[in-house]
């Protein structure tokens, strides 16, 4: 097989480009295709060479072949094609390389344990292609699924020192740690004062929810600054109340409004209800 791919690569090539352009459904060119397959036909070879004894897993551990072959996954998912039809045309250079062991040797004999090196060795090419694709995706939606939850929690600046957190549903861990992170770099970004963390819009305070807010007061009291939790509506004071859970060192109003007004007279300024209306600042 080593021999086979140094000695009749051109044709391994030549054969595998024609062989993907039949059987998988990808938009590439043959150039494109033909420049891959020197590529990883040459890494392939070079591979062979030096792990003779252990051919069935270079492509897990020589590291440019095996970059070559996630590479090639990753080019294919870029240009539209599925993750099936990206193994599929790494399986097609099974058959492009075992007909060119064939040309040099038909010994039965030594073509079954060829055809089984062959197999292993690409099977683990695809497999290692098919786990590029799922990484990648994975990685897309961990990005947007951070950057949905940041959006979710914007942090506004209310008043002159007093930032507000407007929550809207659930609040569990993951979103916790990005409301903590926003809020605490947008205290030392306006040099704020007062943060208010506003749950109108969480539909339920159980005791998870209640410690994520605690969690975050302590980490806005480490930064020198003072915080209230608004919205406490009667049916969550009732809750909260029930489940025995303590937020007595805890600022806390009803409203936004009424927590934003305390948080003024807190701070010294001009009460909002007579400078006006509040600017961006």
């Amino acid at each position: 097989m080593t021999r086979a791919l140094r000695e009749r690569g051109d044709e391994i090539a030549d054969r595998w480009v024609q062989l993907q352009r039949e059987r998988a459904a990808i938009d590439i060119g043959e150039s494109e295709l033909r420049e891959e397959a020197d590529s990883l036909i040459l890494l392939l070879g070079g591979a062979l060479n030096n792990n003779e004894q252990s051919m069935a897993s270079v492509v897990g551990t020589h590291g440019d072949l095996r970059d070559a072959v996630m590479e090639l996954s990753l080019r294919r998912e870029r240009s539209g094609a599925d993750p099936t039809a990206t193994s599929l045309a790494i399986l097609a250079l099974k058959d492009a390389v075992l007909e060119a062991v064939e040309r040099d040797n038909s010994d039965p004999r030594e073509l079954f344990p060829a055809a089984l090196m062959i197999n292993r060795l690409l099977d683990e090419a695809a497999a290692l292609s098919f786990s590029a694709y799922v990484e990648r995706r994975e990685e897309i939606i961990q990005r947007q699924s951070r950057q949905l939850l940041e959006m979710s929690t914007p942090v506004v600046h209310l008043w002159r020192q007093i930032l507000a957190v407007p929550l809207i549903g659930t609040l569990d861990t993951a979103r916790t740690q990005v409301v903590m992170e926003n809020l605490l770099q947008s205290i030392q970004t306006h040099e704020a004062r007062v943060a208010i963390i506003d749950i109108t819009g969480v539909p339920t305070v159980d005791t998870a929810v209640a410690q994520h807010l605690m969690q975050t007061v302590n980490a806005v009291r480490l930064m020198g600054a003072d915080c209230f939790i608004s919205g406490v509506r009667p049916s969550i004071a009732q809750t909260i109340a029930q489940l025995g859970i303590d937020l007595s060192t805890i600022l806390t109003r009803a409203t936004l409004a009424d927590a934003l007004a305390a948080a003024v007279e807190m701070t010294g300024q001009e009460s909002p209800t007579t400078a006006g209306a509040p600017t961006n600042r």
